[in-house]
């Protein structure tokens, strides 16, 4: 049944069949193989779907997109160029603090990537930044959206391998403020290396003025963050709080969302949130007919006899990770290969917070990777230029990413200093 399984899967991936739909279509075949009631479809997708951390999922996806146009992600800019915008390669710089700042309410990098997106590509062209490289510096920086808590694939990975998602939202603060400032630092000595940016510092507001208009906007996230953190609400119920935020903030103090404008963003909102839930229902249905095949508890097995250590264990994770993240949807990722993968990295030692992370890193770099990274197409969609023409661009900062996540994986502390400090143990 699973060589069919993986077989009908890589042979739709290969016809450019969508994720979703490969994956459902394996596991009809994997269903007909061992002659099993078609029924258990039914069950186990409704089952992947039926579950209350999900809700999340689209809470998140409609605040992003309210903020978007209710004027938030703009002032967010403002005030992220007002703290380092005056400096040679100030606005590369801007673009990685706005997306830091984004990321914490959004839980998105294809939202963060738009919203931040639209207004930073065109200005970093219009200082004289190649197109390719706004671009690619965009991409890059949006990966942030899903490593800076609240993250919807760190969700996806808590309820999956049954691990604490507040634990998770806390680890992931050192990981994206590691990643935001070796970006900052990385686009800084590369602007003075090329030249670029002498004159980003032009047509800057001073601290005090952006910090006043964005106070509202900078308000999001802190109450976000310390309602979860206060024990105040859930992170699912903080996601529908930063709904009603962004729609009052956007609707009755920035006065940039009109009735009108509501049902373009609740349709956008519910297809994106629509492509999400049916790849989890699908990948749902697979990972229960793996498991039922026993292919977990045999991939566990076997990585266990090949991989001695938990250095080697994590070095051959990671470079699986990193070229399944190329090809694999993430979210499909984390769902199907978490209940494998994490409690081989339990019987390591490793911490399963700490896995999580390294799982969202690693598979987050599938974002910006060709041949199915989503950034790298919804930056190109905000920049009107091909793909073929920022990975040049694109492959320094994956470096970057890179070197970021062997120090995440190899220095767990990172991780969970801040969780051990918040959850004491």
């Amino acid at each position: 049944m699973t060589p069919v399984m993986i077989g009908t899967m890589v042979l739709c991936f290969a016809l450019s069949v969508s994720v979703a739909v490969s994956i459902g279509l394996a596991s009809i075949a994997g269903i007909q193989m061992s002659n099993a009631n078609m029924l258990i479809s039914v069950k186990e997708m409704f089952g992947a779907i039926n579950k209350f951390p999900l809700a999340a999922i689209p809470f998140f996806i409609l605040a992003g997109n309210l903020m978007e146009t209710g004027g938030i992600s703009r002032r967010l800019v403002e005030f992220a160029k007002s703290i380092v915008g005056g400096v040679q390669g100030g606005l590369p710089m801007t673009c990685v603090l706005t997306c830091m700042i984004f990321a914490a309410v959004s839980g998105s990098s294809v939202a963060t990537t738009f919203a931040i997106g639209a207004i930073l590509i065109p200005a970093l062209i219009k200082h004289g930044y190649p197109t390719s490289f706004a671009a690619a510096l965009q991409a890059t920086s949006a990966e942030l959206g899903v490593i800076i808590p609240p993250s919807i694939p760190m969700i996806l990975y808590g309820v999956s391998a049954e691990v604490s998602i507040g634990e998770l939202f806390i680890a992931g603060f050192g990981p994206g403020i590691l990643i935001s400032l070796a970006l900052m630092a990385f686009v800084w000595v590369f602007c003075k290396f090329k030249g670029w940016g002498k004159h980003d510092g032009e047509g800057r507001m001073s601290f005090g003025p952006a910090l006043l208009q964005a106070g509202w906007a900078l308000l999001m996230p802190v109450i976000i963050l310390g309602g979860i953190y206060g024990g105040i609400f859930t992170p699912t119920e903080a996601s529908a709080v930063a709904v009603f935020y962004a729609l009052v903030v956007g609707m009755l103090i920035y006065r940039e969302i009109g009735l009108k404008d509501l049902y373009a963003i609740l349709r956008k909102s519910a297809l994106s949130s629509a492509v999400i839930m049916f790849i989890i229902a699908n990948a749902g249905l697979f990972a229960f007919l793996i498991t039922r095949a026993g292919v977990p508890d045999a991939i566990g097995h076997w990585l266990q006899e090949v991989l001695k250590s938990p250095t080697m264990f994590l070095l051959g994770v990671t470079g699986a990770l990193f070229v399944i993240g190329m090809f694999i949807e993430t979210s499909a990722a984390i769902i199907v290969l978490a209940p494998i993968l994490a409690p081989v990295a339990q019987h390591f030692g490793v911490d399963p917070v700490h896995f999580g992370l390294i799982m969202v890193v690693n598979l987050a770099l599938g974002m910006i990777t060709p041949p199915f990274g989503v950034n790298l197409f919804a930056a190109c969609t905000v920049a009107r230029i091909s793909l073929d023409r920022i990975v040049t661009q694109l492959l320094p900062f994956v470096a970057v990413i890179l070197l970021c996540l062997i120090v995440i994986t190899y220095v767990p502390g990172i991780s969970l200093g801040l969780r051990d400090l918040v959850y004491a143990r």
